[in-house]
């Protein structure tokens, strides 16, 4: 029935209220914390590769001037991290990545076996990237560790800077491979992407990629 001109539409003839085609991933903090990382982990990478690559260190030169932004970018790295936690967001993500449920071995389960319409349940996390955050914390700070001791001539033994040097340098190596997967893995994700430049995501994108998310608030 056509309501009259003139007479208020019954709570049924109403229109819906648009629905929201984005979600809230990350505020402010986290973005701003994940971009200085970055920015101070390319520094490092660069900084290393023009020390151990001969072509790069005859192109560069001035090592002194590279060892020093390599040192203090490396030293820097955990600054943006200590600056985060007073976010109660960034802290409240980093409970979500220390987290790791039945689901999440169900999804690497999955990924291990190559199947592609397997299960991937996942939370606003998935298992990969939880287990990404925590052996690149532990990489940084392992190599943060061995720098410090290859840095303190006359402070530490030669032969605990020896072994400072051999672990750095390998480690250095295996974290250039992993950075350059998850670089690869991010450009072949433009809304994850998108998500970290701009805060939001498409809400079908969330629900396909992780369908548990609210139920880890």
């Amino acid at each position: 029935m056509r309501p009259t001109p003139g007479s208020r539409p019954t709570p049924d003839a109403r229109p819906a209220p648009p629905r929201d085609a984005r979600v809230r991933r990350f505020g402010r903090p986290q973005r701003l914390v994940h971009r200085a990382t970055a920015a101070l982990m390319g520094v490092c990478v660069v900084s290393a590769g023009c020390l151990y690559l001969p072509p790069l260190a005859e192109l560069v030169g001035r090592r002194h001037l590279v060892v020093t932004v390599h040192v203090w970018s490396g030293l820097l790295l955990v600054v943006p991290f200590l600056l985060g936690l007073v976010s109660r967001a960034f802290r409240a993500d980093l409970r979500r990545l220390n987290r790791f449920g039945p689901h999440d071995r169900v999804w690497l389960r999955t990924v291990l076996r190559r199947d592609r319409h397997g299960p991937r349940p996942a939370g606003k996390f998935n298992a990969g990237q939880k287990v990404y955050a925590g052996w690149l914390g532990g990489a940084v700070t392992v190599m943060l560790g061995t720098g410090l001791l290859m840095w303190a001539t006359g402070l530490a033994p030669l032969v605990w800077r020896t072994g400072a040097t051999f672990v750095h340098d390998w480690l250095a190596l295996a974290l250039g491979i992993v950075l350059a997967g998850h670089i690869g893995k991010a450009l072949g994700d433009p809304e994850a992407r998108r998500g970290l430049r701009t805060g939001s995501v498409d809400r079908d994108w969330a629900a396909r990629e992780h369908p548990l998310w609210r139920q880890d608030d």
